[in-house]
């Protein structure tokens, strides 16, 4: 009762007419960046970010779930148009999305992408109201030593599953940890890798980091491969689904959410593998398999809201305990930090007002974009008609702006320079960035939490396996660590053979 309570005072906040003015707007600039090729929600929440440091915190996060859940919703839209996923989780979309659109579905593909995110989203805040409070309370008596555990845990699992290299996956979480480590310690008053510089004496703001690897880097990397061709544009129309369309869609659109919220409240887990699980599921199901390849709208009513379902997932760890475990979350939890807002347990009953109005705004939000973005669908398709070096001129302007509002200091010029080179020798060798990302937000916690246990122990090292969780969560690392690899040894004489 207390959280229906807590949730009625949420939505109290989340209705005025000022922030509900900016969840519209939120919706509308995360779809309108996020369906831009190329661009999906991590790069249009790094890219906006700096647009919601001029309003209030409340109204500020409010705007950014309108962000979030429309650059979800613009990555589809390319996808399905484009066949350009704007991330990985977009990818299983792109499969029976733009067949369906080469076949002059295009409408109908759009429809059941956004209708399955609006009921995937809705249920997944359902299950964060109910299941975020609860890890909360749980996480209040958690130590220094199960934190510091559970930050491990979530670095090795988000380096471990990306890419097909487990070198390249900590290299990039390593260059987040030195990044994060720029600045003066807090404890000792020395300065640590600041190159004599006095302005990095307060470290590096993670909107700047974010913004340049994320944005700039992305720019720097289509520009080096930028083809002149125009990309081939299909026709939109009004989106609309026929009765046997809903009737293909609806059991789809309850499976999916079933294995996306999971799989993203996991720290290992993502939207890429309950996506591909809702795909084959929904392949297997069909009464229409001969569909699959060629345009059935299963394989993206699923999909979809496995994707929507999987995000909402994220934030639990995220507002529960403080872990972000996708690169999305990341840049979240860096701007509540830029409040001065401390994420974790705490945060529940330090700033109720806070946490429980940007609960009600993803339900707001998640509703703003269904019906602000069917109707819209045709005006979104016509800005895939921007022409590349426009639109990545265009990007390199705000990106530029946004990093300069953060602290009004042309070195942040500089180093959003220096990290968008950065971000395109990552994409050039392969590292993938969200490691890096983790590594700038977490280090520093990461460090607290590990000199907090040293200093109640009196410099014991044996207190960081002194509490239960912290050894079940070690005994997770090492299973996740080793088991790939057993795996592989085991597929070896059979590859061979």
């Amino acid at each position: 009762m207390d959280t229906l309570n807590l949730l009625m005072d949420g939505f109290s906040t989340a209705l005025t007419p000022q922030n509900l003015m900016y969840a519209a707007i939120g919706v509308l600039l995360g779809t309108a960046v996020g369906v831009l090729p190329g661009i999906g929600p991590a790069m249009s929440i790094a890219l906006l970010l700096p647009v919601t440091y001029s309003v209030a915190p409340e109204s500020a996060l409010i705007m950014f779930a309108g962000i979030y859940y429309g650059g979800m919703y613009g990555g589809s839209t390319t996808s399905i148009l484009l066949n350009t996923p704007g991330e990985s989780s977009s990818v299983i979309t792109a499969i029976e999305g733009n067949k369906m659109a080469k076949a002059g579905r295009a409408a109908q593909a759009l429809a059941t992408a956004a209708i399955g995110s609006f009921l995937a989203g809705t249920i997944g805040t359902l299950l964060i109201v109910l299941c975020a409070p609860f890890i909360a309370r749980v996480a209040v008596n958690l130590g220094s030593p199960s934190y510091f555990a559970l930050m491990v845990l979530a670095m090795v699992a988000v380096t471990s599953v990306l890419g097909a290299s487990k070198l390249r996956g900590m290299t990039s979480l390593f260059l987040g940890l030195s990044i994060g480590l720029v600045g003066v310690d807090k404890l000792t008053g020395q300065s640590r890798m600041t190159l004599g510089l006095p302005l990095l004496s307060d470290g590096i703001d993670i909107v700047v980091v974010a913004v340049a690897i994320f944005a700039v880097g992305e720019m720097l990397w289509v520009a080096a491969n930028l083809r002149r061709a125009p990309a081939e544009i299909i026709p939109v129309g009004r989106p609309w689904m026929a009765r046997s369309d809903w009737a293909r869609s609806w059991k789809p659109w309850l499976r999916g959410t079933a294995f996306g919220f999971p799989f993203g409240a996991l720290p290992a887990g993502g939207a890429e593998v309950p996506t591909l699980l809702s795909y084959i599921t929904e392949r297997k199901l069909s009464k229409h398999p001969e569909e699959f390849g060629k345009g059935a709208i299963e394989g993206v009513a699923g999909p979809e809201a496995a994707n929507n379902a999987s995000a909402a997932g994220t934030l639990v760890p995220m507002l529960a305990i403080g872990l972000p475990v996708n690169a999305t979350a990341a840049i979240m939890l860096g701007s509540l930090e830029s409040y001065g807002i401390e994420p974790g347990p705490g945060l529940f009953t330090s700033n109720p007002t806070l946490i429980w109005g940007l609960i009600a705004s993803l339900f707001i939000a998640n509703t703003m974009l269904l019906v602000l973005n069917l109707p819209l669908a045709p005006v979104w398709a016509k800005l895939l008609r921007t022409p590349r070096p426009y639109l990545y001129a265009g990007i390199l302007f705000f990106a530029s702006l946004g990093a300069y509002a953060v602290n009004l200091q042309a070195f942040d010029l500089a180093l959003l320079l220096v990290f968008g080179l950065l971000g395109l020798l990552m994409r050039r060798f392969g590292l993938p960035v969200l490691p890096l990302i983790i590594g700038v937000i977490l280090g520093p916690r990461l460090e607290l939490e590990l000199r907090k246990s040293l200093q109640l122990s009196g410099g014991d090292w044996g207190t960081l396996v002194g509490e239960p969780v912290a050894v079940v969560v070690y005994i997770a690392i090492a299973l996740l660590l080793v088991i790939p690899v057993v795996l592989s040894r085991r597929r070896r004489p059979t590859t061979e053979a």
